[in-house]
């Protein structure tokens, strides 16, 4: 019986977290398929942003830019709200919480309705836009230089505002989550936004759909050891479980959503 594209994925994510490259020869005879199959999924992988295609296999990626805000808002849109309701689940009444910039946590403030006086705190124009329709508790939105492509605010403007303020937990997405590099992101602003949070919260929690792990970007965020909680899909691997837990990460994998 065949191996799906799922079953292939699987183990081909597990050698290159393993290993940090996969060669197309060794995983023909390990999965029993074609070489023309390995490539076709080593070139989907690479689409979907998991490795960079080299000759005769891949490595580990290293992303330095980030697609503009409209464009990633479609990319893992299923994953990416799973994850948003499971951090729900996290917000409890009378919660101050920060909500950071970028796709992944924009669909957390969908899940908030049930949620009693609970504020919310954030840098994102996208994310006060969608409270102001869908959140009735209060919202307070950080100023600060605008980043017109990812649509949120940053700089000392924002940095000072954040150091003034205190949050019980934080929310905030990443553009790659290593276990050598930590959490990062794909510019400066960004991350030093996130990693204000970090220190003005009593908890960190990072949304990351799994297309993350395995990737570092420009600015590093923190430490996996500074993170309390990584909420992610269903894809991640096995592999990945176990290093994060070797970490001390506590890892929560969300339900699939139709």
């Amino acid at each position: 019986m065949s191996l799906s594209y799922e079953e292939r994925k699987k183990t081909i994510l597990e050698l290159l977290e393993e290993n940090g490259k996969v060669v197309v020869r060794k995983v023909e005879k390990l999965l029993n398929v074609s070489g023309e199959t390995v490539r076709r999924d080593l070139e989907r992988l690479e689409k979907e942003g998991f490795l960079k295609k080299v000759y005769g296999g891949a490595v580990k990626n290293r992303v330095t830019f980030e697609l503009p805000f409209d464009q990633k808002t479609m990319l893992n849109a299923k994953e990416k709200s799973a994850i948003c309701k499971k951090a729900a689940e996290l917000v409890e009444d009378s919660d101050v919480i920060f909500i950071g910039h970028g796709t992944t946590v924009l669909e957390l403030v969908r899940f908030l309705n049930n949620k009693k006086n609970v504020t919310i705190i954030t840098p994102s124009l996208p994310v006060l836009l969608l409270a102001n329709e869908h959140f009735e508790g209060k919202i307070i939105f950080l100023g600060g230089e605008f980043e017109r492509d990812q649509k949120f605010t940053s700089g000392p403007l924002e940095e000072m505002a954040l150091r003034h303020l205190k949050a019980n937990k934080a929310f905030f997405s990443a553009g790659g989550i290593s276990i050598e590099d930590g959490i990062s992101d794909y510019d400066l602003s960004g991350a030093r936004s996130s990693r204000t949070m970090m220190e003005r919260s009593n908890e960190v929690i990072v949304l990351a759909d799994s297309a993350k792990f395995n990737l570092t970007t420009l600015a590093n965020i923190g430490k996996l050891s500074e993170v309390s909680i990584i909420i992610t899909d269903k894809n991640c691997s096995d592999q990945m479980k176990m290093k994060l837990l070797e970490q001390n990460v506590e890892l929560i994998v969300s339900d699939e959503m139709e």
